[in-house]
């Protein structure tokens, strides 16, 4: 029931598509009622919020703290036992039609995870992504599988976990299928803005991995008062912050994380603070 009802409700409350309800609804009420103050309020937050959205650096400021919550893995850092990748990077309906790989705007997810396999030759490969779409359809490790050479994995090395639907199933799978060892090391490659609520899904699931953030989407706390250029590259990215703040708060609310906002060292139980 979680997964169809966040999709309706993440459909209705994001906030392109909020604005445009709103503006309707607000010229609804102008033509065909006479509550025409509501109807002006309405309609007036919808235009200021597509133009505030979409060019001030609204979405900069949604997206950084998500996207600074955990620093970049150090080039120098020690070989990992396995790597995780998550699904998302991949247009999955659109690459089976069409018989190749294509990617969206978190396409660096594949890509980082064929680079750190050619620089971690011994290291375990997990792709964890079904469908994520209500009806089903084809999960994205499935098309990885029928196109690994081509995004340069090894197949013969990759671990495909294709029934997970969001985050909390990618980690509790994920972590059922691979069996991590006490002491191993493991990165998990997400996008940046999502490894909050990822590191949260999987220390909830008893797994724990280094953070590999990757498809970052902002340049940093020092260039927050950069206008957009397209008032659609904005939206799109409050659209994401948005969606994943409320994720976070549903997350914690359901129990999948143990955090509102997980960070690089996990938070001690209430019981288990020390005195």
């Amino acid at each position: 029931m979680f997964f169809p009802l966040s999709k309706v409700v993440y459909f209705l409350i994001t906030p392109s598509n909020a604005f445009i309800f709103s503006i309707f609804a607000g010229l609804f009420l102008l033509a065909l009622t006479r509550l025409r103050r509501t109807g002006l309020g309405l309609a007036g937050f919808g235009v200021l919020g597509l133009v505030l959205g979409g060019l001030a650096p609204l979405s900069e400021i949604a997206l950084l703290p998500l996207e600074q919550r955990f620093p970049a893995y150090p080039d120098d850092g020690p070989a990992p036992a396995g790597i995780i990748v998550l699904g998302g990077g991949i247009e999955a309906g659109l690459s089976e039609t069409r018989d190749q790989v294509i990617v969206n705007d978190a396409g660096e997810r594949p890509i980082y995870l064929a680079d750190l396999a050619r620089r971690f030759p011994a290291a375990r490969l997990v792709f964890s992504g079904g469908s994520g779409f209500v009806g089903g359809g084809i999960a994205e490790a499935d098309i990885v599988s029928r196109h690994a050479d081509v995004l340069g994995l090894p197949r013969t090395r990759m671990i495909l976990e294709n029934r997970s639907r969001n985050t909390r199933e990618n980690a509790a799978f994920t972590a059922a299928l691979v069996l991590p060892k006490p002491g191993e090391r493991w990165l998990l490659i997400t996008s940046a803005w999502h490894m909050p609520r990822a590191i949260g899904c999987f220390r909830e699931a008893g797994f724990t991995v280094d953070a590999f953030p990757v498809d970052y989407r902002t340049r940093g706390w020092g260039d927050i008062a950069r206008f957009h250029g397209f008032a659609s590259d904005g939206l799109l990215q409050l659209d994401l912050a948005v969606k994943e703040w409320i994720g976070l708060a549903a997350y914690r609310l359901a129990g999948y994380t143990s955090d509102w906002l997980p960070g690089p060292e996990p938070v001690a139980a209430p019981g288990n603070a020390s005195r």
